[in-house]
């Protein structure tokens, strides 16, 4: 595995390292003890599976209340999304920032997104399948959005989604979830 910073603290590139010959490839794509080497102390306690049918479906911004850590590694495993991680540590120098990254089978990279960071992202072929190692479990009734198309946000989506969840269409926007931020405008 390879690891490189992302746009701000919280998160790291995971990009693989295939190992090939007349069979086919080999590649780690998870390891604790590299992770730790690098910096990012993370076990897994749960891992996910998203099955999204149609192109340009939209799951996020998701978040677990922030006084609970759920940090995640983010594969996809079929198809391509572009995947996007939103810093709000109330106290982050990059509070309000957000980091995307094309995730596809293709290229086998991977996102490593920190607690206090929101997660989302937008399927870009149809039938993709992603993949989350979750270093936290998860509890509905901490689960938090915010809005995907905040303007505050300005994330650079590759496209416009055709496929939204009500849910995610009416979460809150910054200035609703952190008042006190944007208290002089």
């Amino acid at each position: 595995m390879r690891l490189s910073p992302g746009k701000f603290d919280g998160v790291t590139v995971i990009d693989i390292e295939r190992k090939g010959d007349a069979r086919g490839h080999f590649a780690r794509l998870f390891c604790e003890r590299e992770l730790a080497q690098n910096g990012i102390e993370f076990r897994a306690v749960q891992t996910n599976l998203s099955y999204n049918a149609q192109a340009l479906t939209l799951r996020g911004m998701h978040y677990q209340d922030l006084s609970v850590p759920e940090p995640k590694i983010v594969r996809c495993l079929r198809g391509e999304i572009f995947d996007v991680a939103v810093d709000l540590r109330p106290q982050s120098p990059s509070f309000g920032q957000w980091h995307g990254e094309r995730l596809s089978a293709e290229n086998g990279r991977a996102l490593y997104i920190a607690p206090g960071l929101a997660h989302g992202f937008l399927s870009l072929t149809d039938e993709t399948e992603i993949l989350y190692h979750m270093g936290g479990f998860y509890a509905a009734e901490l689960a938090r959005a915010v809005r995907w198309n905040d303007p505050h946000l300005g994330i650079v989506w590759p496209d416009a989604p055709a496929v939204v969840s009500d849910r995610d269409a009416a979460a809150p926007l910054m200035v609703e979830l952190f008042p006190e931020r944007f208290a002089d405008g």
